[in-house]
């Protein structure tokens, strides 16, 4: 575990590749949260609207990373496993002239008791 979503404004969609980017977030999490390499899984979703405020332009643009991950990591890895994302967001997404982005990382924990997964293979 962690459970790792990526929202991010539809604007951006060419101006960063996804899947160098996913692995980066992997590999961080298993540096600093002592995450499983398999049990890493990140998904990207594509975000067509944004609005910020109530005086939001067309420009805006957002990346926006949750983890849902089990309890027991202390504050101190979870706030560098912040930091470290958004230096990865800075490094991997270059907004274009004019756009002003957004960029902010989510951590939680997850209900052990109550959290179910299946693997299936064809």
């Amino acid at each position: 575990m962690p459970q790792i979503s990526v929202d991010y404004s539809s604007s951006l969609a060419g101006s960063f590749d996804r899947v160098p980017l996913g692995l980066a977030i992997n590999r961080l999490a298993e540096e600093t949260i002592d995450a499983k390499p398999e049990s890493c899984k990140t998904v990207f979703r594509q975000s067509e609207v944004l609005v910020v405020g109530t005086t939001g332009t067309p420009a805006d643009a957002q990346v926006f990373v949750e983890f849902q991950i089990f309890p027991g990591r202390t504050p101190e890895a979870k706030a560098a496993l912040s930091e470290g994302v958004l230096a990865l967001l800075a490094e991997h997404v270059k907004p274009g002239p004019g756009v002003r982005l957004f960029t902010a990382v989510n951590i939680a924990d997850i209900d052990r008791e109550s959290y179910r997964s299946a693997t299936a293979q064809g």
